[in-house]
């Protein structure tokens, strides 16, 4: 890139390439377009006649959200997508959005305390909570695959 297009600053309304989509939002360009390919109702760049994605600002505002949920909160992408269509991007750039309590995360809360704890036995206690918990988590999943099976 010459010195003087690195100059260059575009508005917040402009489109940007993919490279710059990229390097704004911190990913990699390969992120962005497998992102691209799972959240199609999200982010929709518009495509040159010579193929080149021109994202628009809504798309950079999708890929921030999706950002957000998956590399900030933890979810996985089914979880991000089943969130932003129940709750919306901006809900998730504004702070709003809520991620709802499920037995899994409530198990992960129950690990990151048991190890943020000093003692041992505490954290042996809590380790054994969890495991009962996991344990039960276990037969209730395989339950619910047995039904969906039959």
């Amino acid at each position: 890139m010459s010195a003087s297009r690195a100059r260059i600053h575009k508005s917040a309304q402009a489109f940007r390439s993919i490279g710059e989509a990229a390097g704004e939002l911190g990913l990699e360009t390969h992120v962005i377009r497998y992102w691209e390919t799972k959240f199609t109702k999200d982010v929709r760049p518009i495509k040159r006649a010579d193929g080149r994605r021109m994202f628009r600002p809504q798309d950079l505002d999708a890929l921030r959200a999706i950002q957000i949920l998956v590399h900030e909160k933890g979810l996985t992408l089914k979880g991000a997508k089943s969130l932003l269509a129940e709750q919306g991007v901006a809900a998730v750039l504004s702070g709003a959005a809520t991620l709802g309590t499920s037995p899994a995360r409530e198990l992960q809360k129950t690990v990151e305390e048991a190890f943020r704890s000093d003692p041992a036995d505490v954290r042996d206690d809590k380790l054994q909570d969890t495991l009962v918990g996991l344990t039960d988590l276990k037969a209730r999943l395989d339950a619910v695959r047995q039904e969906r099976a039959a």
